[in-house]
This record gives C-alpha cells, sequence and structure tokens, in this order.
C-alpha cells in the first residue's frame, strides 16, 4: 500500500489534532471498512482504525493511480469505535 501526501493532506489532518504517522498507522494495520460515499465524482473509503497509542480515528481516503491519499482524519465518534471495539471482538476475540 503507498500513500500518498501533498501539502494539504497534512495540513488537513492537524486541523483535527492528528499526525499523518498516525493516519498512516491506523490505515495500514487492519482498519475496518465502514462505508464507501461518492463526492466530488471520486470513491471516498471511510474506515475506522487504531493508532501505535491506542487512539481510534476515523480515516476518509481516496484511491488514485494506485495510490491511497488521505483526505481527512479524526477522533472516531463513540459510536464508531464501539464499532470498531465489537468488530475486534469478534474477529480476534480481544
Amino acid at each position: 500500500m503507498v500513500l500518498d501526501w501533498d501539502d494539504g493532506n497534512p495540513e488537513q489532518i492537524s486541523e483535527h489534532c492528528v499526525t499523518s504517522d498516525e493516519a498512516e498507522y491506523a490505515l495500514v494495520h487492519d482498519p475496518l471498512d465502514i462505508e464507501v460515499e461518492f463526492r466530488e465524482g471520486e470513491e471516498r473509503l471511510v474506515q475506522v482504525g487504531a493508532t501505535a497509542k491506542g487512539r481510534i480515528l476515523t480515516v476518509i481516503s481516496i484511491l488514485r493511480a494506485e495510490r491511497i491519499r488521505v483526505v481527512t482524519a479524526f477522533d472516531a465518534s463513540r459510536s464508531r469505535r464501539m464499532q470498531f471495539e465489537r468488530s475486534r471482538l469478534e474477529r480476534y476475540g480481544t
């Protein structure tokens, strides 16, 4: 998986107090797929994943030229955190 960052991506997620390292970690370490949205003619994947420190994030990304571009990332809502935790419990028993 190749992630594509431009000047705007890290700035956008930093507005939510998320670093690019946190967003990347959440994406490459078995995130939970929530839904696919169509905005501005593009398919956006909404996923929930955990950072190395256990912070649960919602990460929205798009696929462009076989690269993944993070559109935004922010702390997951309570309902999405619960959904993520239930998924982990069902998959791994932890």
